[in-house]
């Protein structure tokens, strides 16, 4: 799950868009794996194209502030390194890589091509955008009880949860279920966590839940009749064109990954950090994914475009809009897989407009997304690497921050 969460960052007045100038788009093919391999790689995408500060109506100078903060923060070692992306619906801002990305048992630089295991990231990017998927088809509605697709599951008080309450951290269930309820087959922990019972009435409280993305991966694969890393493949990376981007990184992409930890006296590097989605094979609903900032930026641009990007239109404009509009929760607001204003928000951008949706994740990871300001912000590091105890949510709401600064006042509304 995320870090431990802190002060939620205020909002302020949203700014306003001004048009930019269109920019060519540049291709970048790639060779595509064999169809067996469970990280099947696809056909390199049209990349959001590279443009100057200046083509892109926001201040150089001002973005240039995100060397020395981030250098600080890796000689204090809140981190080994990391790669920053920042962008526009018309291309990428700024792109760079800082520091290591392996200290322990030999020093590795962190490369603009890293590949991160993204913790939970995972839960918006793969689950909450597969099961808008499916609630685009017709298959799935927010407002139906989880139950309704897992019978088994509505035992013990759970029959009245709905899939928003899943997906928005209100359903009642605990943050984490005991790794024991793991020992065994994947069918096995699933059938203990339909057996669980709730820690609070549903829709009472914001719990931040690893389980509810749990049932939420596992009702896809219900409905759908394929793995979720079978589906968000399919349905989510072909059609981006995100060719490293998925579960269970082949050999190859996996010597490109940041390392995290230990686990058996073995550095993780290409291995989930998450012990729950280890546990299950490396794939579930609340970790698992695995990406680099360049594919990212291509999901946020899709994001920014109202699902839509190049000629693919992975989610209608309706479904869009349930998906990334913040709704009021205890302690906060979130939007369906989404934070947007909660006890998690230490990450979110001072000057983010109140149409900003994002998330974090555990390894250290985070990304923000403000439609309203036309701007996106990509944070990837391993800051649990070699032990645990990096930090990294200030930074990354610091690094919004001086995204959001950088686009002239001109454009406020």
């Amino acid at each position: 799950m995320d870090a431990l969460p802190q002060s939620p960052a205020s909002a302020i007045r949203p700014r306003r868009s001004c048009q930019l100038a269109a920019a060519l788009l540049v291709v970048s093919l790639l060779a595509p794996c064999s169809a067996t391999d469970p990280f099947v790689q696809t056909p390199g995408p049209v990349r959001p194209p590279q443009l100057s500060p200046a083509a892109a109506g926001m201040s150089a100078e001002r973005l240039q502030v995100i060397e020395q903060m981030v250098e600080l923060e890796i000689q204090r070692e809140r981190m080994p390194g990391c790669v920053v992306l920042i962008g526009r619906r018309e291309g990428v801002v700024y792109r760079r890589a800082f520091g290591l990305r392996q200290l322990k048992p030999t020093e590795l630089p962190m490369t603009e091509d890293t590949v991160f295991d993204l913790a939970s990231l995972t839960k918006p990017v793969a689950t909450a955008t597969s099961v808008m998927i499916l609630v685009d088809r017709g298959k799935l509605s927010l407002d139906e009880t989880a139950a309704h697709y897992w019978p088994e599951f509505g035992v013990n008080g759970k029959g009245v949860i709905t899939i928003r309450q899943l997906l928005t951290h209100t359903s009642g269930l605990i943050p984490d279920n005991p790794m024991a309820d793991y020992s065994g087959s994947p069918s096995e922990s699933f059938a203990r966590i339909a057996a669980l019972s709730l820690s609070a009435p549903p829709g009472e409280q914001f719990i931040y839940s690893d389980v509810g993305f749990l049932v939420l991966g596992h009702i896809v694969e219900r409905i759908s009749g394929s793995s979720l890393n079978e589906f968000v493949h399919a349905e989510i990376c072909q059609p981006l064109g995100l060719a490293e981007t998925g579960y269970l990184p082949s050999p190859q992409l996996s010597q490109r990954a940041a390392t995290t930890q230990e686990r058996d006296g073995k550095w993780m590097q290409g291995q989930v950090h998450d012990p729950r989605a280890w546990a299950l094979g490396g794939v579930a609903g609340h970790a698992g994914l695995f990406s680099t900032a360049d594919d990212l930026s291509v999901y946020a641009t899709m994001m920014l475009n109202q699902g839509r990007q190049q000629q693919t239109q992975l989610l209608s404009q309706k479904t869009w809009e349930l998906f990334t509009t913040g709704i009021e929760v205890p302690r906060g607001r979130r939007a369906p897989g989404w934070d947007s204003l909660s006890p998690y928000s230490s990450n979110r951008g001072d000057l983010m407009s109140d149409h900003a949706f994002g998330h974090g994740g555990f390894t250290g990871t985070g990304i923000w997304i403000d439609p309203q300001q036309n701007l996106y912000v990509i944070f990837l590091s391993n800051r649990v690497h070699p032990d645990g105890n990096g930090s990294v949510n200030s930074l990354i709401g610091r690094i919004g921050t001086v995204a959001g600064a950088a686009i002239p006042a001109s454009e406020s509304r």
